[in-house]
């Protein structure tokens, strides 16, 4: 578990919002939504108002916009999330760190936590990978997971608080990020 670098300290979600970052199947939408009930704080999930908004799956967007035009819409409603201020739990797509400022605006506006997970464990939470876009195609989807973790790492490791989910259950993610946000 990483605290914030520049203190330290246990980043306060105090009134803010809590953006939940990391690769597919890392757990975001999972954990997000004991996070938010235990919070007593509304759950959001970006993608699913991508789909909302867009009247399509991602799948489907995907298909019909390419990724340009998926990350053109998932812009859109990070930046939606941040200038709300809500003190909400956010689940941001896997790829919305590495995308234009998205990163930027989650760091300033709330408290950012990476939940983190090796190739094997995603492959085994995505399982044939359908509705997943960036691995449905891949000839070699384990080659491209660890393609896209080096890829992102960069930006992941630039969350206030990092937690690995390896082998844990959502309840021990819960409890770990919990923990470390001080609540």
């Amino acid at each position: 578990m990483k605290t914030s670098p520049a203190t330290n300290a246990r980043p306060s979600v105090d009134g803010r919002p809590l953006f939940l970052i990391g690769f597919m199947g890392a757990g975001k939408s999972t954990v997000g939504q004991l996070i938010a009930a235990r919070l007593g704080r509304a759950f959001v999930d970006v993608d699913e108002r991508i789909e909302l908004t867009a009247g399509a799956t991602v799948a489907e967007i995907w298909a019909a916009e390419g990724e340009a035009g998926f990350r053109a819409r998932e812009r859109t409603e990070v930046r939606r999330v941040c200038d709300a201020g809500a003190p909400d739990v956010i689940a941001a797509g896997g790829g919305a760190p590495a995308s234009g400022d998205n990163l930027d605006r989650m760091l300033d506006a709330g408290v950012v936590v990476c939940l983190r997970a090796n190739a094997d464990e995603i492959l085994r939470r995505v399982g044939d990978a359908k509705g997943r876009p960036l691995l449905s195609g891949a000839a070699n989807p384990r080659a491209e997971v660890e393609r896209l973790l080096a890829q992102r790492a960069q930006f992941y490791e630039r969350a206030h608080v990092i937690v690995d989910t390896n082998g844990l259950p959502p309840s021990k993610v819960v409890a770990a990020v919990l923990e470390a946000i001080g609540c």
